[in-house]
C-alpha cells in the first residue's frame, strides 16, 4: 500500500501541492479554468502555518479510519486492496451530515458545496485525499519541487 509521507524540514510553503491538487480534481485540468468563477477551490491538502513554519496537511488513510465508522450513509469507506479511504465511487452517496469531518482526528476532510455538478442546486459532499486514483503519483507528489511529498509503498 502505497502512502503520503511528508518531510516537513524540506517545505518552503509555495503551496504548489494545493495548486496541483486542485488542477487535478477540475474538470478542465487546467488551474486557471478551475479558480475561474469557481465557488470554492477543491483542494485536497492544505499548507498551514504551524508555530512560523509550514506544514502539509493530508489525509492519512488511517488503518482503523475514524471517518468510515461515523459515516451514517456508508459512503466513506476503505479500501481493502489499496487502503485508500473515499467517499468517492461507492452505491452510497455523501448527505452532507459532516459526521466524517468532525470525527477525523487530522482536520483534513473539508465540506463541499458544488452547484456545477448538479447544473441548479447545490449538494453538500465530503471532499479529502483520493491519492488521485487516475494517477499513477498523486498530483502533489508530483509537483512538490522540494519533494516534500513522496508516494511511498509501506507494509502493514
Amino acid at each position: 500500500m502505497k502512502r503520503l509521507m511528508v518531510k516537513l524540514e524540506r517545505c518552503s510553503g509555495c503551496k504548489r501541492c494545493e495548486l496541483a491538487c486542485m488542477e487535478e480534481h477540475s474538470a478542465q485540468k487546467n488551474y486557471c479554468l478551475a479558480t475561474l468563477g469557481a465557488p470554492e477551490p477543491k483542494t485536497r491538502i492544505f499548507v498551514e502555518s504551524i508555530n512560523d513554519r509550514p506544514m502539509p496537511v493530508v489525509c492519512r488513510h488511517c488503518n482503523e479510519p475514524l471517518c468510515v465508522s461515523a459515516c451514517m450513509a456508508g459512503c466513506m469507506q476503505k479500501d481493502p486492496v489499496t487502503g485508500i479511504v473515499n467517499n468517492m465511487g461507492h452505491e452510497q452517496q455523501c448527505v452532507g451530515c459532516w459526521m466524517c469531518i468532525m470525527a477525523c482526528p487530522y482536520g483534513v476532510i473539508n465540506p463541499s458545496f458544488d452547484v456545477a455538478q448538479t447544473g441548479k442546486n447545490a449538494f453538500a459532499q465530503a471532499l479529502k485525499c483520493d491519492f488521485c486514483p487516475e494517477r499513477e503519483t498523486p498530483a502533489c507528489v508530483v509537483a512538490c519541487p522540494n519533494d516534500v511529498l513522496e508516494a511511498e509503498e509501506i507494509k502493514e
